[in-house]
């Protein structure tokens, strides 16, 4: 059964690069130490093979309509473009989202300095030696330090957003 999962995904993967090729100049399909295949645009090591793929037609040109010499071309977005409402779900769900991530930043600020205890938290039995507690007060005034960061970031990208 995994023989037969993998003969079908490597297929579906070398049909991804057959059709990937025009774009590319070289595929290579390296083998790592575990026997796993990999699909990259360099060979990095002995282990890789470069695959010999034939060249596609390229495909026909379009033809460009005449655009009003006063009106400018338009370039279309990759992204498709949500109507009013969908937008306003989507933001209000951003929103609550980046209020549910504040409010677990906070407290887990809350909870490390309660722990850290203004520079001198709680010496633990496991740390006899004076350096290992010095790593660990370190360790918490980081971990704060990083937290506040996080609540200030949450905080102006709700900013943004009212």
């Amino acid at each position: 059964m995994k023989f037969f999962v993998l003969a079908v995904l490597s297929g579906v993967a070398c049909a991804a690069v057959v059709h990937a090729a025009p774009a590319q100049d070289e595929v290579y399909v390296c083998i790592d130490p575990n026997g796993a295949t990999e699909y990259r645009n360099t060979g990095i090591n002995k282990a890789c093979r470069k695959l010999d793929i034939p060249a596609a037609s390229a495909p026909a040109p379009t033809q460009n309509k005449r655009v009003a010499p006063n009106k400018p071309a338009m370039a279309a977005s990759p992204f498709p473009k949500a109507d009013g409402q969908a937008q306003k779900v989507r933001d209000s769900d951003r929103k609550l989202i980046l209020q549910d991530e504040l409010r677990v930043e906070e407290g887990k600020l809350a909870s490390l300095k309660a722990e850290y205890s203004n520079g001198e938290p709680e010496r633990r039995g496991d740390e006899r030696n004076y350096a290992k507690y010095q790593e660990r007060a370190a360790a918490m005034k980081d971990d704060i330090a990083r937290t506040e960061r996080n609540v200030e970031a949450l905080r102006r990208e709700l900013a943004r957003l009212r």
